[in-house]
């Protein structure tokens, strides 16, 4: 195993890996209740959605840590889930089976790129700058996901956001958050696990011994109540997907939607958490790219046959590499975790959302590290990098910081004659980035 994941070369142990896989994992799990909770309001069995999103994590995660060598977890992607139900299958009025076929379609597309070497022709065509500002980005959103999920922010009709009021459950929070960037202040390993761990257990009073909030499953919206601890996996979903009818005229915006987002979802993500993390190789480029590229695209298909919306790296990921994880090692010990879900998802409510919202936030600390690398003085880079780096957070779309950074590079240098430095890949990049702002 050591010879495999070469531990030593990278640094690191196995008990630094195990650390690290758990606490990606106990960042991530909430998809395991989140997904289905959003995937059922399609007509989907709730049940089913659980069995399909665990076994989508294990095999994704797991191909990413014994291929791709990567400490990278891979799960059905928020927004992506959001797409699926409230815009293909509520507005569009794309029938369940049809949209899972469309994710299916999306992935074997996302295959023959990755075996063409398309998508990694698309990935050194990120000019660099970009790429510090979407590491920076991610960081950002990541703590903007931490500070939401504890109420730290709550909407506020009059400004857009606010401060939330000094609740019990927020003064959990505050106290997590200081416990855990004591114990990174100290340099103590484990750091995120163990502030993740003690922010659960002050969470344990809330409602029963102080205040009237009570916690409930991870992110579900609304609360999921379980029945028990343990709950049988439920197949009824596998190879449900319409593949014929998924390929109609009506269904190709659904397809091609998926395929952009996911694009540059996966694109950005492995190039944030390789930049942050000084995961590179020796030309600079994300670690063992090519090989975490067709793992993702591998996940999207497996998605539609196992029956849920399309698998991406995730950024959440950023816990398990802050806390020390640097090989395929970490991803796999986060695999063989996610599976005894099949029969123990019931479990996760035992880890409320503000227990792993101080490690969401201090990551951001750990992500934001590249931005001293952009060139401030000079405007044609920093405008667009700003761009990119504010607008992931402000608009909640990695996607969207992604599209108005690539446009505003290119426009930038063509208004200010310096057309010859805007090569062909950015250009078609372009293309796609605006033809998804026209179909929304």
């Amino acid at each position: 195993m050591r010879d495999h994941f070469q531990l030593h070369q990278h640094r690191t142990t196995f008990s630094t890996e195990l650390v690290a896989g758990l606490s990606s994992f106990l960042a991530t799990s909430y998809i395991i209740i989140v997904n289905p909770a959003i995937l059922s309001q399609t007509g989907m069995p709730f049940s089913g959605v659980v069995t399909a999103t665990v076994l989508v994590c294990f095999f994704s995660t797991a191909m990413m840590g014994l291929y791709a060598r990567n400490p990278i977890l891979v799960a059905p992607g928020m927004g992506l889930n959001a797409f699926f139900t409230f815009t293909a299958v509520a507005t569009l009025k794309v029938p369940w089976p049809e949209a899972l076929g469309a994710v299916f379609w999306s992935g074997i597309f996302f295959l023959l790129l990755t075996l063409l070497n398309i998508r990694v022709y698309i990935l050194r065509a990120i000019p660099r700058p970009l790429r510090y500002a979407i590491a920076t980005g991610i960081g950002l959103f990541i703590t903007l996901i931490g500070l939401k999920e504890a109420k730290f922010i709550v909407p506020n009709p009059a400004t857009l956001v606010g401060s939330g009021h000094l609740t019990p459950s927020l003064l959990t929070f505050l106290a997590g958050l200081l416990f855990t960037a004591v114990l990174i202040a100290r340099k103590v390993k484990g750091a995120l696990l163990y502030g993740i761990l003690f922010t659960t257990l002050c969470a344990w009073p809330l409602g029963r011994w102080w205040g009237t909030e009570t916690w409930s499953l991870i992110g579900s919206t609304p609360p999921v109540k379980s029945s028990g601890w343990w709950a049988a996996p439920d197949f009824s979903l596998l190879f449900r997907l319409d593949l014929v009818h998924s390929l109609r005229w009506a269904a190709f915006p659904v397809i091609f939607s998926f395929i952009f987002t996911d694009l540059f979802d996966s694109l950005s993500t492995l190039v944030g958490l390789a930049e942050a993390a000084d995961l590179l190789d020796a030309n600079g480029e994300p670690r063992n790219v090519q090989r975490a590229l067709l793992t993702d695209a591998v996940s999207t298909t497996i998605a539609g046959l196992l029956g849920s919306s399309p698998g991406t790296a995730y950024i959440e990921s950023a816990v398990g590499i802050e806390a020390g994880g640097r090989t395929g090692l970490t991803a796999l010990i986060a695999a063989i975790l996610f599976l005894p879900f099949l029969f123990l998802s019931p479990l996760l409510a035992a880890v409320p959302p503000i227990a792993t919202a101080p490690a969401l936030v201090l990551v951001g600390v750990f992500m934001l590290r590249p931005v001293v690398n952009i060139r401030w003085q000079v405007p044609e880079e920093a405008i667009p990098a700003f761009l990119a780096m504010v607008l992931i957070p402000f608009t909640y779309s990695i996607t969207q910081g992604i599209v108005w950074g690539f446009l505003s590079w290119t426009l930038i240098r063509i208004l200010s004659g310096k057309a010859k430095e805007i090569g062909l890949p950015l250009l078609i990049i372009d293309a796609f980035a605006l033809l998804s702002l026209f179909l929304g």
